[in-house]
C-alpha cells in the first residue's frame, strides 16, 4: 500500500491528494504575479474551476486554497495551477456567501522562495445560468470562410457547436438571440450562401425571409419580446470600413436604419412611423421584461460616411402594447447624445427590470471596434447614469447581456491585447454595484495566449441548445423559406 501512495504522488503532482510542504520564503505584501487576474473578484457557486498561472519565469510554486475547514494545496507545473473539478466544487461550497484566501509561494530564478500575500476569491449566494452561446471568429471581420456559433457549459470547460459554418457553405451567421435566456427559444441570421433567418422555438424550425418591399433591408440586430411572441429588429444599410491609421481599426456604420417588431404567429413585420424616421438612424432595439416598452438608439440622420465621426446615438424608448400590437406616439429619451456628447448603443435591460446597461463611445454605432467605449448603467428606479468603472479597461468593453437572475453580466473587452474580444463576467448586486470581472475560465491556462478568434456577442442561456446543428443546416439548404408581410401600425 505504501508504494501505491508513492506512485499516485508521483504521476500526478498537480493533484490534491497528495500532501505538500509549503517552502518558507521571503514575505511579500504583494499579491502573485498571475493569468488570468483572478484575485478579489466575486464567483458564482456553480462555476468551472479558476485555473491560473505565474506570469514571472518561476516554474515552481504552490498554491493554497483555504475556505472554513477545508483546505487545499496544488503544485505548479510549469507555472501553471490546475485546480481538480471535485475538490474546487467542495472549496466554493464550503465558501458560499463568503471567501476562498489563495496563498500562493513561487521560487525565483535564484532558488529563493517568496510567500507572495494571499488574495480572495469572493463567492457569491446567487448561481450564475449554465451556459453561454457565442460566435467565434476572425477579430477583423474581414475573413469570416471559418466561423460558427458554440455553446460553452460554465460550470465546467466543455464547448460544442450549436452551428458551425462550414456545414452551410461557409456563409456568414450572427447575430444569435435567445427569449429569456431560453435556450429552446432562439434565432439567428445567415448571409450569403443559403441567406435567411433561423427561428427555433421548441421543435419548430422556421426558415424566414425577411426582406419587405416596405423595408429598407433584411431584420438585423434582434430581441425578443418576454412573451415569446415577439422580435424588435433593426433594419440596417451597413458598411464597412478600415483606418490605416487610427486606434479604431475597423469602422462600421450605417448609411440609413429603422426600427420595426417581427409578429411570429402572423409572420408579420410591424412598425410605426417614429421608428422609421427617414431624418433619424433607429438601432439596437430592445424589450424591457415586462414587454411594455421598447428601448431603442437613434441619431440625426447624416450623409455617410462624410460624417461618420459626427453621429452620436441617444438612448430612447417607445411603449409597445403587445395585445393591440401597437405602438406609443411619444418617443422619450434617456440619455441625450447632443448634450452629452457620447453615443450610445447596445441598451440592455436586466431581467428584473432594474436598471439598463448600455455602452457609450465617442461616436457611431458600432462601439466593437472603438477603443473608448465603456459599459454605463442606468437606474431604471431613479434615472441615475453612470459609468460602470470596475469594468472598464483603456480598450474596449462592448457588447454585454444579463443573466436569467440579473445577478451577473457578460461582457466583451479587448483589455488584454487591444485586439481579440475575450468574455469577462461581474457580479451585480440588488444596488446594481458591480464587483471586479473575471476572465472567462480554461482548463489550460495559456489558451488565451493561443486562440486566434474574438468571441462574440456572448449571451447567458439557461441550459444547452439541443437542436440538431445538422437539422438547422439542412433547413438552411433545403427550405425556401417564408415571406414576411408589413403593417405600419
Amino acid at each position: 500500500m505504501k508504494h501505491l501512495v508513492y506512485l499516485l504522488c508521483t504521476i500526478a503532482p498537480l493533484w490534491a491528494s497528495c500532501a505538500y510542504n509549503v517552502p518558507e520564503g521571503i514575505k511579500s505584501e504583494l499579491i502573485p504575479p498571475i493569468f488570468p487576474d483572478y484575485a478579489d473578484v466575486t464567483v458564482p457557486p456553480n462555476i468551472a474551476p479558476l485555473c491560473f498561472a505565474l506570469t514571472t519565469p518561476e516554474t515552481e510554486g504552490y498554491a493554497v486554497f483555504a475556505a472554513g475547514s477545508r483546505r487545499l494545496t496544488i503544485k505548479a507545473g510549469k507555472g501553471s495551477f490546475r485546480i481538480p473539478a471535485s475538490r474546487w466544487k467542495k472549496l466554493l461550497a464550503e465558501a458560499i456567501g463568503a471567501s476562498i484566501s489563495v496563498s500562493v509561494s513561487a521560487r525565483t530564478a535564484g532558488g529563493e522562495w517568496t510567500n507572495y500575500a494571499p488574495f480572495l476569491l469572493h463567492v457569491a449566494e446567487e448561481p450564475v445560468d449554465a451556459y453561454i452561446a457565442y460566435r467565434l471568429i476572425e477579430p477583423g471581420y474581414e475573413l469570416w470562410n471559418r466561423m460558427g456559433i458554440y455553446q460553452r457549459n460554465l460550470e465546467n470547460y466543455t464547448e460544442t457547436p450549436i452551428i458551425e459554418n462550414r456545414m452551410s457553405g461557409q456563409n456568414c451567421m450572427n447575430c444569435h438571440s435567445f427569449c429569456m435566456q431560453n435556450p429552446e427559444k432562439m434565432l439567428f441570421h445567415m448571409r450569403a450562401t443559403y441567406p435567411g433567418t433561423l427561428l427555433i422555438d421548441g421543435e419548430r424550425i422556421e426558415k424566414l425571409n425577411t426582406k419587405t418591399e416596405q423595408t429598407i433591408a433584411p431584420l438585423v440586430y434582434p430581441s425578443w419580446h418576454p412573451s415569446g411572441r415577439f422580435v424588435a429588429f433593426s433594419v440596417n444599410q451597413t458598411k464597412q470600413g478600415y483606418h490605416h491609421n487610427d486606434p479604431n481599426r475597423v469602422e462600421v456604420f450605417d448609411e440609413a436604419s429603422d426600427v420595426v417588431v417581427y409578429d411570429i404567429e402572423k409572420h408579420e413585420i410591424l412598425s410605426t412611423h417614429p421608428l422609421l424616421s427617414p431624418n433619424d438612424f433607429e438601432t439596437f432595439p430592445t424589450f424591457s421584461p415586462d414587454g411594455n416598452t421598447l428601448y431603442f438608439c437613434s441619431a440625426p440622420a447624416l450623409p455617410m460616411p462624410q460624417s461618420f465621426k459626427e453621429v452620436r446615438y441617444s438612448l430612447c424608448s417607445i411603449s409597445f402594447n403587445p395585445a393591440a400590437r401597437t405602438f406609443g406616439s411619444v418617443v422619450d429619451t434617456l440619455y441625450h447624445a447632443t448634450a452629452e456628447g457620447k453615443s450610445a448603443s447596445f441598451p440592455r435591460v436586466s431581467p428584473n427590470g432594474k436598471f439598463l446597461m448600455y455602452t457609450l463611445s465617442g461616436y457611431g454605432n458600432f462601439s466593437i471596434w472603438h477603443k473608448d467605449a465603456d459599459l454605463y448603467m442606468l437606474d431604471l428606479t431613479n434615472g441615475e447614469n453612470c459609468p460602470m468603472d470596475i469594468l472598464n479597461s483603456d480598450h474596449v468593453e462592448s457588447y454585454h447581456s444579463w443573466s436569467s437572475n440579473s445577478r451577473w453580466i457578460i461582457f466583451s473587452s479587448r483589455r488584454i491585447d487591444g485586439l481579440y474580444t475575450r468574455p469577462y463576467i461581474a457580479y451585480i448586486n440588488s444596488e446594481g454595484k458591480a464587483s471586479k470581472p473575471f476572465l472567462l475560465p480554461q482548463k489550460d491556462t495559456d489558451f488565451y495566449h493561443r486562440f486566434m478568434k474574438s468571441y462574440n456577442i456572448p449571451e447567458f442561456i439557461t441550459g444547452k441548445v439541443t437542436t440538431s446543428a445538422r437539422k438547422l443546416a439542412l433547413k438552411a439548404q433545403k427550405d425556401p423559406g417564408i415571406d414576411l408581410t408589413f403593417s405600419l401600425r
